[in-house]
């Protein structure tokens, strides 16, 4: 492919992705999957293309006025590769695959004077975001969202320790040509560069359920909740199911793991995790208004509450969501956080525990939801994360650093303070 027909296909997968729901990622293949004539350097090249103009959607749809995949690739080609407008114009000649020729309108966009753009176009996020990070991290809120918005992100793998040690496994990535290293934070965790993309399911140790890929961010989630074993485990939002995995590992073959959902397909995806992994649950399937859990009131030793959120955590990985997420939606996010933690909140036995987690940078999902929680439950006190960390399977020097990062029971992380993807961690303790 030509560098011009290379274009014209990253601005029809941009538009793509913007008339529907499906990742990036998936949008690409399937564009991969209709035109087999593209090579492998076409390919990647168009990602490489329609990823940069995702996650420089803000500043690109703020200057060239417009927002579709046409405007983004044009505007990209100015604000991110500094292309004078001169070779712009002679890659959109309109000749064979190349795009149509620049428009008057275009033209004078890129040949004006763009000016300072506002805050929350120079920062990368959703207008709309600005100013939940500006309440939320004070001065430090562009870095927050430079650090959100503007890598690509390493893959994180999490050792499954009852069937390899970390070093073992390490060993066996590095013989398969990789080069991990440790994560800072997890005792578990090993790190791959997301340059050249690893295709991890393919490798040994994946198959034969030795590593599983998770966010070191997950990872933290999951151990700070606190399962020990013997225990009965509620993982009440199982979702992909990678807690789930570290829950049952951690009760063991003397507790019990129950992991639920309201989506029966996500249920069918764990069973193939845990029996790789060599673990044991129950999976079940709740109600819309958690139907189905009569029998485990007043009876779990730990709930986890890993609940629905924005995934504005993951942006550095899925910048597309940013742009499909809306203050109406926030809200109703809230609104069933709040229900979830009363619900899954009836489960826990006096002297138990609840862990709330979400993937999610915004105070509303996070804080708010929390706030909500503890106003409604004065039966719950919080459990200092300090307490949490002593017990949790982190690095020395992980165990420390996070110290830092809580504020009493709760914990945020984020790109840019804790290099992993961002999530909000509350603990609490049933009183008698």
């Amino acid at each position: 492919m030509t560098p011009s027909a290379r274009l014209a296909a990253a601005a029809e997968v941009l538009d793509r992705i913007a008339g529907g729901r499906a990742p990036a990622e998936e949008a690409l293949k399937q564009w991969g999957r209709e035109n087999r004539y593209a090579g492998s350097k076409d390919r990647r090249a168009i990602a490489d293309r329609v990823y940069r103009c995702l996650r420089g959607k803000a500043r690109l749809g703020w200057a060239m006025g417009r927002e579709d995949g046409r405007a983004l690739v044009i505007g990209s080609l100015a604000l991110i590769d500094d292309l004078p407008l001169t070779e712009i114009e002679a890659l959109f000649s309109g000749e064979g695959y190349a795009p149509s020729p620049l428009k008057p309108n275009e033209r004078a966009r890129l040949a004006a004077e763009p000016g300072e753009p506002p805050a929350w176009a120079r920062a990368g996020l959703p207008e709309f975001v600005t100013e939940d990070f500006k309440a939320t991290f004070g001065e430090a809120w562009a870095a927050e969202a430079e650090a959100l918005m503007a890598p690509r992100a390493p893959i994180d793998l999490r050792v499954n320790t009852a069937l390899a040690t970390v070093e073992a496994a390490e060993g066996a990535l590095r013989a398969a040509g990789l080069e991990p290293e440790r994560t800072p934070w997890s005792a578990a965790g090993l790190r791959l560069k997301a340059e050249p993309p690893p295709n991890v399911q393919k490798l040994d140790a994946f198959r034969d359920g030795r590593i599983e890929i998770q966010d070191e961010g997950s990872q933290l989630a999951a151990c700070l909740a606190g399962a020990a074993p013997g225990q009965t485990a509620v993982d009440y939002c199982a979702g992909g199911g990678g807690k789930t995995l570290v829950l049952a590992q951690a009760v063991g073959a003397g507790g019990r793991l129950v992991a639920c959902d309201v989506v029966q397909k996500r249920l069918d995806n764990i069973r193939p995790r845990l029996e790789r992994a060599g673990l044991t649950a129950e999976l079940r399937l709740l109600g819309a208004e958690g139907q189905g859990m009569d029998d485990l009131e007043g009876e779990a030793d730990l709930v986890l509450v890993d609940a629905p959120c924005s995934g504005s955590g993951t942006w550095r990985r899925r910048p597309e969501d940013a742009w499909r997420l809306t203050e109406v939606e926030v809200e109703r996010l809230h609104a069933l956080q709040v229900a979830i933690l009363g619900r899954a909140a009836k489960l826990v036995r006096p002297g138990g525990r609840l862990a709330y987690v979400t993937c999610s940078m915004l105070s509303r999902e996070n804080e708010a939801s929390a706030d909500a929680f503890e106003a409604a439950r004065p039966d719950f006190r919080p459990r200092p994360v300090a307490d949490a960390l002593a017990a949790a399977p982190l690095t020395d020097a992980g165990r420390d650093r996070l110290s830092a990062l809580a504020s009493g029971h709760r914990l945020r992380l984020s790109p840019r303070a804790a290099g992993t993807d961002g999530f909000f961690i509350a603990l609490y303790e049933r009183t008698a």
